[in-house]
């Protein structure tokens, strides 16, 4: 045996026995990599389920129990809220005891929260409401953290396509959820229950579902494999060059991280705000309940479906260039609905097309952003952070989103949004621009 077989040896043997054949066997890591991208994509059906619920009845829901259109941006606001202190919790949990147990809690605290909302709306209460709304967010939330799940064994270039394989399947559960309102809202008035309540139903059973899947089958936890194998690495590089070693705070890529939440961040509110208001907007002009289910319906669609394509893209030419896309199709987004006829059911289904579709861009370049720029070491607790910014910024789009429309109209509120997402723009510049300047320096 070698002397750096024999110096590497003891720091392999700290690592449980399942675990180190894991680390010492790169099909092994393909293997479970597989594994962890079937698990997720089965949990990730389930939650787009449960995240349907919020956004196509939870501004109806809240305009009928506070009878005024001012706050119909509240229930927006508050799940994405949730999210925000959810995101936090499930990020530092994942990088503690792994992704299985983070993400697990996180779904079955979504559940709880869906049924408290059921409670609320039987009950009719307003403070019970809001708060359910709040737990209901950690769904939401570990929806959008199990994307990073399928990226931690993912090779650099695999990255992107791993994200978008993720959200994909969030689709099947994603359309299924507000074209069963009708339904849904159906049984749940048999029951005795408001027929707002029932996609609240659904979105019970879909999270603790994925909650479930996560508890039961992401074993070993893809997490703890990357972060022993980063581990393994830093101690051979170590060996070979003991002063050259950089530590692991410092092989964080800022800049990277800047794009990255940015990107996210604007794109994010310029979503929740637009969509939030635009099923409210809808009633205003006629449209009926199973009509609103169908335009959020092909919202979501085009939030998650085209993620396949979308991840070769930024894999292939590069997070900058799909960050610009997705301002672009943004404006564009915002531009059709300020000036589509209220009545245009056509119109109307282009432009939240447009808007999803933008958000997706958005989403899956920033997303490989932040991959690329944290290690695995820190890499769960930095992707919590991140969300948390992301989901505070899409509570501030929903929260004055209702406020912005009682005050000026729906017109006004999708243009602002149209042109805040040009912003992007010249943040990706100037990360370019940096980037070229270290490296000239």
């Amino acid at each position: 045996m070698s002397e750096d077989s024999l110096r590497v040896e003891p720091k392999l043997k700290s690592h449980p026995e399942p675990l180190k054949e894991y680390v010492e066997s790169p099909e092994k890591q393909r293997q479970l990599y597989k594994k962890t991208m079937m698990v997720v994509i089965v949990s990730q059906i389930f939650g787009g389920a449960g995240l349907a619920a919020g956004i196509t009845v939870g501004a109806l829901l809240a305009q009928d129990m506070l009878g005024t259109d001012s706050f119909a941006g509240v229930p927006a606001a508050l799940f994405t809220l949730g999210s925000a202190i959810a995101a936090l919790l499930v990020g530092r949990l994942s990088q503690r005891l792994g992704r299985r147990a983070g993400l697990a809690t996180g779904f079955l605290g979504g559940g709880l929260g869906a049924i408290g909302v059921v409670l609320a709306a039987v009950l009719d209460n307003v403070p019970l409401l809001f708060l359910s709304l709040l737990i209901y967010g950690a769904g939401t939330a570990t929806n959008m953290q199990a994307r990073y799940a399928g990226t931690d064994l993912a090779l650099p270039t695999q990255r992107a396509k791993a994200i978008s394989t993720a959200m994909v399947f969030t689709t099947f559960g994603a359309v299924a959820g507000p074209n069963l309102v009708s339904i849904t809202g159906q049984w749940a008035a048999s029951m005795g229950a408001p027929a707002l309540s029932g996609p609240f139903m659904l979105a019970a059973a879909a999270y603790i579902l994925a909650g479930l899947v996560l508890l039961l089958f992401l074993r070993p936890d893809p997490l703890v494999v990357a972060k022993a194998i980063a581990e393994m690495e830093r101690t051979r590089e170590k060996q070979n060059s003991p002063t050259g070693l950089k530590d692991v705070e410092l092989s964080v890529h800022k800049p990277g991280i800047i794009v990255g939440t940015t990107v996210m961040v604007l794109t994010q509110i310029v979503m929740i705000a637009i969509m939030t208001m635009t099923p409210v907007h809808m009633k205003h002009h006629g449209h009926g309940l199973g009509e609103v289910g169908i335009v959020i319906g092909i919202h979501v669609a085009a939030m998650f479906l085209p993620s396949l394509i979308t991840g070769v893209l930024v894999d292939k030419f590069g997070r900058r260039p799909m960050s610009y896309a997705a301002g672009v199709t943004l404006l564009l987004a915002g531009l059709l609905a300020a000036f589509a006829p209220g009545d245009s059911m056509v119109l109307l289904v282009l432009a939240l097309a447009l808007l999803g579709l933008g958000w997706n861009f958005g989403l899956i370049s920033g997303t490989a952003a932040i991959v690329d720029a944290t290690p695995p070491q820190v890499r769960a607790k930095t992707q919590g952070t991140v969300d948390v910014l992301i989901a505070l910024a899409g509570a501030s789009g929903g929260a004055l989103s209702g406020m912005v429309v009682a005050q000026t109209s729906y017109s006004i509120l999708s243009l602002a949004g149209g042109f805040l997402s040009l912003l992007l723009i010249p943040v990706v510049v100037w990360s370019r621009n940096k980037q070229k300047h270290a490296r000239g320096t």
